[in-house]
């Protein structure tokens, strides 16, 4: 798609009441987005490929809720469990983020973008679907459009759902003459039953491999629809789905999608080795859009947030008197949020993990290697995946610590292994080969597979990657394990609908709030 101009987002949308977009340009080898160049009518577009292309591209960007700006998924949900704190300068410092991390989380303080911003992405995805068969282009790469918006609405739908249990489900355009503010929320089992019902539609029409870095394939669709069934409790569904995704040899071959465990576990974290064969759902981060603060969060900025907001504040190594070698590494001075918990350190201790998920600073500061500022909740322990190296740090145009490169995995190879497993039950020996996987990777020996074996598995190899709490939400562990956070059962599997959102509307508040 090199040199071609194509149409982007321009503002967000309230509850789907409208859509534009802005002309960009993108390479050829990736869904990275360089400039934006004007806006243009939805009224009159959309009537060839270049610009099904665009709308497509423009559906995709809201997956950076996971990794981009303040309010970025990732860091949101990692506060809110076992293995991490809220962090940041103080109680105050971000009030959502502090508020769902104690469970004071209330309608008031609940951040309005984890509702507006999935349903900004569905809205997108409904006006492709409406225009895209009227467009003038090959009908093989309609269907594979299609099966693209259908595959990314449903994505969007399920963070949607597991946040705010029933929600308004809506397929198709808003008019300017709907009455958008009296749209019903839905029980929750009908939103499964449409995403399962689309991801099926969509998969045979996607390719085993996309040639186009970032995009969905058929072994991504099928790793979403597994998840999905996972988490409706379709157990014997999410088996067969993630099987097909993982192939025949956990561990060995690579699956029919091409996908297999990296060889070294710590390489997954380096900020240029991106959509590795572990890869199966990327989320693109890039300095090239020269992100600021004038637009940070608004879904313009490209780079990845997570890694700012976890670097460690006022960090610096020290100079040694007389001069000495100091090995400690240099980090980019960042803001100190989700500090990892004593908890979580203690866990790990003895797993060759450990050191590419916890930056243990508390050490390096008692060998008078470094120094940094204590922020709220400190422990001396830091998430690892994400902390930036000062030789990370952009030097394009735009705010440095907006700019940091490093993509997010949404969905990776050992997470679809122990996601299998847990479908499987954690027994037989399709689920103990799917364990033994995951821990030869690393250099551990086989333990007997359980439930409890996967969970445990879970916690090590995924932490901090913004699965734990709706892993403990899932398995009905979060009372006994979050209930000194202020977890209450009955109440906090689910999110508060923001009040903004819930003004002059038809929705019910979830109980509880």
């Amino acid at each position: 798609m090199k040199n071609k101009r194509f149409i982007y987002k321009s503002v967000a949308v309230l509850l789907l009441a409208g859509i534009s977009f802005e002309a960009v340009s993108c390479n050829n080898s990736n869904l990275e987005d360089v400039q934006n160049t004007g806006t243009f009518d939805t009224d009159n577009f959309f009537k060839n490929e270049d610009q099904a292309f665009a709308g497509l591209v423009a559906t995709y960007d809201l997956l950076r809720k996971y990794s981009g700006g303040f309010e970025n998924s990732v860091t949101f949900f990692n506060a809110a469990s076992d293995d991490c704190y809220s962090g940041g300068g103080s109680s105050t410092d971000g009030a959502g983020i502090q508020g769902f991390a104690n469970y004071s989380i209330n309608p008031v303080i609940m951040p309005p973008s984890y509702w507006r911003d999935y349903y900004q992405g569905i809205a997108r995805a409904n006006l492709l679907l409406e225009r895209i068969p009227n467009a003038d282009m090959n009908d093989n790469t309609r269907k594979m459009f299609v099966a693209e918006a259908k595959t990314l609405r449903s994505l969007y739908y399920f963070e949607l759902v597991r946040m705010f249990g029933n929600i308004p489900l809506i397929l198709k355009p808003a008019k300017y003459n709907d009455d958008y503010y009296n749209i019903p929320q839905v029980p929750k089992a009908d939103v499964y039953t449409q995403i399962e019902t689309d991801l099926l539609a969509a998969i045979n029409d996607l390719p085993d491999i996309q040639s186009q870095k970032g995009r969905i394939s058929k072994g991504t669709a099928r790793a979403i629809l597994g998840k999905i069934y996972l988490y409706d409790k379709k157990y014997s569904d999410a088996a067969a789905q993630l099987n097909l995704v993982n192939g025949n040899t956990p561990g060995g071959a690579a699956s029919q999608y091409g996908y297999a465990l990296v060889s070294d576990y710590k390489k997954l974290w380096e900020i240029d080795n991106k959509f590795t064969s572990e890869s199966i759902l990327e989320v693109m981060s890039t300095n090239k859009g020269n992100s600021d603060w004038s637009f940070w969060g608004t879904g313009k900025d490209e780079g990845n947030s997570i890694c700012v907001m976890t670097a460690i504040r006022s960090y610096s190594v020290k100079t040694f008197d007389p001069p000495a070698v100091n090995d400690a590494p240099k980090i980019y001075s960042g803001w100190s949020f989700n500090p990892i918990t004593e908890g979580l350190f203690a866990f790990m201790q003895g797993d060759p993990r450990l050191d590419a998920t916890v930056f243990n600073a508390k050490k390096l500061v008692q060998d008078g290697k470094i120094t940094y500022s204590a922020a709220y909740k400190d422990t001396g322990y830091f998430l690892n995946k994400y902390l930036p190296r000062t030789t990370d740090v952009s030097t394009l145009p735009g705010a440095p610590e907006l700019n940091f490169r490093q993509n997010y995995i949404a969905i990776r190879v050992a997470d679809t292994y122990l996601m299998e497993a847990e479908a499987l039950g954690g027994t037989g020996a399709r689920a103990q080969a799917l364990l033994d996987a995951v821990r030869a990777r690393v250099g551990l020996t086989s333990v007997p597979v359980s439930m409890q074996a996967i969970k445990d598995e879970r916690r090590r190899e995924l932490a901090g990657e913004g699965h734990r709490w709706f892993d403990l939400v899932r398995w009905g562990d979060a009372p006994s394990i979050l209930g000194s956070r202020g977890f209450t059962a009955g109440k906090n599997e689910i999110l508060p609908i923001p009040l903004t959102e819930l003004t002059n509307t038809v929705l019910k508040q979830n109980p509880g709030y």
